[in-house]
């Protein structure tokens, strides 16, 4: 952990001009500053040169669902051990916190797993290890339509109402961060002012809404859209449908797989472009539980999925999912050349913590840095914790 250092010539996303970062002994942002500031060196900190590239916080991934060959859906307590090594892993691949995605599953799964991550959080809270964090769990299911499913299994969908939610949730609430639905199988219009009022976010996916219908949705309160462009109605200049709906509200952030499969790099560009880059969107990777592990052939629920450079398909060649980790988003997106650096690193670490209502880089915060280098020669973007 970095203490009693100053960090000088950063680049920070939102500022102009390079920036001096002050880092106390408790490890946290003291204060950023600007380059020129008078007598802006505490004394007695150390002094690192950034040298002029970009200083972030960690990566934040709202949407994964294993790691290391387990499916969160999947865990019991003899786990344990394997969702500590799973947060070592995540740490080293520049992620800070993430949500646990339990996708669709019987009732009794999610119970357990919510019960189980209740108790991993409060553990993590006494710990002081150099770990990536969880931060709630997100819940991609069960009310999902039927006829945009994708990957999820038909058996355990279920029509959404208050009285289904708490009775899957069964007193977890308080750890449940995102439920991702379809708003137009909710016919007695409650079910997102009742999330609202629990302060879980309604996240709008698997859906067939229409525009109409999606905002509505947004009036209500919700105010995310899962894995745009997946698993919902295309765009369409005569029906724009529920990613169009979201496109155009400033109220609203879509998340966005950017693994190159997902979403055509075209598209990426259009709805980077309409949504004002990280002011509407952020960056997940939807990972399987065989993120960290090489390609092959591995079990899913009662199924099989066949992993190869990184995307996974079911046998029927149903996408899936992706194990690539969701920094490498952000690589894309630069490699791509779909949006400025600053903004792609934004869209992987600032972005999805405002999503859910946490702060930024900015003062108190943990100084829990990433330092961002754009080699020119080969014309890649790397990165490292500090």
């Amino acid at each position: 952990m970095l203490k009693d250092i100053t960090i000088i010539n950063a680049k920070i996303h939102g500022y102009q001009e390079q920036q001096k970062i002050l880092i106390n002994g408790q490890g946290l942002i003291e204060d950023i500053r600007s380059m020129g500031a008078v007598n802006s060196n505490q004394q007695g900190y150390k002094i690192y040169d950034a040298q002029g590239d970009w200083i972030s916080l960690g990566g934040v991934d709202l949407q994964i669902n294993g790691g290391l060959g387990l499916a969160f859906t999947d865990i019991q307590e003899k786990h344990l051990p394997k969702l500590h090594q799973i947060c070592e892993f995540l740490w080293h691949e520049g992620i800070d916190g993430f949500l646990p995605t339990l996708v669709t599953t019987s009732v009794a799964n999610v119970q357990r797993s919510l019960s189980i991550f209740e108790r991993f959080m409060k553990t993590q809270e006494e710990e002081e290890l150099a770990n990536s964090r969880v931060l709630g769990v997100h819940l991609e299911g069960p009310f999902l339509n039927h006829k945009k499913k994708g990957a999820h299994p038909a058996q355990y969908l279920l029509t959404p109402s208050v009285e289904a939610i708490e009775w899957l949730l069964d007193g977890h609430e308080s750890i449940v961060k995102i439920i991702t639905l379809a708003p137009e199988l909710d016919l007695t219009d409650e079910v997102i002012p009742y999330l609202s009022s629990r302060g879980i976010v309604a996240s709008l996916g698997h859906s067939q809404a229409n525009a109409k219908q999606a905002k509505k949705a947004f009036d209500m309160g919700a105010s995310m859209v899962t894995h745009a462009f997946n698993a919902m109605p295309p765009l369409h200049h005569r029906q724009p449908g529920l990613l169009g709906a979201a496109m155009i509200n400033p109220s609203v952030y879509c998340g966005l797989i950017a693994d190159g499969n997902h979403v055509c790099p075209t598209m990426i560009e259009l709805l980077l472009r309409s949504s004002l880059y990280e002011q509407g969107i952020f960056l997940v990777s939807d990972a399987l539980a065989p993120i960290g592990l090489g390609d092959g052939v591995y079990p899913w629920d009662d199924r099989q999925i066949e992993v190869k450079k990184g995307t996974a398909r079911l046998a029927n060649g149903t996408l899936a999912g992706t194990t690539l980790p969701l920094l490498v988003g952000v690589q894309n997106l630069v490699k791509w050349q779909l949006c400025p650096l600053g903004n792609a690193i934004a869209l992987g670490t600032e972005s999805p913590r405002k999503a859910i209502g946490l702060p930024g880089i900015s003062s108190g915060q943990p100084a829990n840095f990433l330092r961002w280098n754009w080699q020119q020669e080969n014309s890649q973007l790397y990165w490292k914790r500090l």
